[in-house]
C-alpha cells in the first residue's frame, strides 16, 4: 500500500493506492510521506487541475471496497456531472431502490475516495447542504468551485 499527502486549497489530502488502483483520497490532519507512487502523482496532478478549474472529470483507476449496495451508490455518484447536484432520493431511484435514501446517505459517508467519487454533489431533496465527511464548509467550497 502506498500513501502520500499533498497540500490543497481545502487542506492536506492523502492519496492511498495499491500500485494499480486508487483506494482512498481523504482529508488528513498531517502530511504522510510514506511513498509517492506514480499513481499518487497522477491523482494529485488531476486533483490540482480540478482545483485550478482545468479538469471536470477524472481518469483514474479506482478500487471500491464495500458492500454491493455501497459500490452501486459510489458508481452512480461518478455519473453526476461537474457543476451539477443530485439528491439522495434521486440516487436511490437511479440504483433501483427508491426507498433507500438514508442508506444512500450512509454509503456517501463511507465513500473513501473524496472528490473523484463526488459525494459532495449530493444534496438534500430541498436543495439544502446536508452531511459531508469533510464538513459542510468544504462541501460548500467544492460546490462553489464547480459553479464558478
Amino acid at each position: 500500500m502506498n500513501k502520500f499527502s499533498y497540500d490543497t486549497p481545502i487542506g492536506i489530502i492523502t492519496v492511498e493506492d495499491d500500485g494499480s488502483f486508487v483506494t482512498a483520497i481523504y482529508l488528513d490532519n498531517k502530511k504522510t510521506c510514506e511513498k509517492e507512487s506514480k499513481l499518487a502523482k497522477l491523482t494529485f496532478k488531476q486533483l490540482y487541475e480540478y482545483f485550478d478549474k482545468k479538469r471536470f472529470s477524472f481518469d483514474l483507476p479506482l478500487k471500491f471496497e464495500g458492500s454491493s449496495f455501497q459500490k452501486a451508490v459510489w458508481k452512480e455518484l461518478c455519473n453526476i456531472p461537474y457543476g451539477k447536484t443530485c439528491s439522495y432520493k434521486q440516487i436511490a431511484e437511479k440504483i433501483g431502490n427508491p426507498k433507500a435514501c438514508r442508506a444512500v446517505g450512509m454509503a456517501n459517508n463511507k465513500n473513501k475516495i473524496m472528490i473523484v467519487v463526488p459525494c459532495h454533489r449530493v444534496i438534500g431533496s430541498r436543495g439544502d447542504l446536508v452531511g459531508y465527511a469533510g464538513g459542510l464548509n468544504i462541501k460548500k467550497f467544492l460546490l462553489n468551485l464547480e459553479q464558478g
